[in-house]
């Protein structure tokens, strides 16, 4: 398992401001790698992550993909173990959760903005 360094849960612990470093299993950090490269060198993108909810768990980081343009706001937040696959698709990053069945929640991110199907059909090519 490799580990990550996050931002801490905000609690009212001494630790507010202190990064937790957290095992996290060997995909989770090319999922991670994948969201930072693309969304860094867009103006309006920022992803953040997050310390979980379960304190001392391994995978227990939570991610935030946030867009900001003008008066226009969008975020999604997820938990990294949600994540089956990620990919820059030519400048378009997608993002799957929780396939089952061959039915999946993506989130699409473009330069415009986010789009989120709940009920995306996996094909098998």
């Amino acid at each position: 398992m490799a580990t990550i360094e996050v931002q801490p849960r905000p609690t009212p612990e001494e630790r507010a401001d202190t990064p937790v470093e957290i095992r996290v299993d060997d995909d989770l950090t090319v999922f991670v790698a994948t969201i930072e490269d693309w969304a860094a060198p867009r103006p309006g993108w920022e992803f953040t992550l997050h310390e979980g909810h379960d304190f001392g768990r391994p995978n227990n980081v939570e991610g935030r993909l946030l867009f900001v343009a003008g008066e226009q706001t969008s975020s999604l937040g997820f938990r990294l173990d949600q994540i089956d696959l990620v990919d820059d698709l030519m400048g378009t990053l997608m993002i799957r959760f929780e396939e089952k069945d061959g039915i999946a929640k993506v989130a699409w991110a473009t330069a415009n903005g986010l789009d989120v199907e709940l009920f995306h059909i996996v094909a098998n090519i």
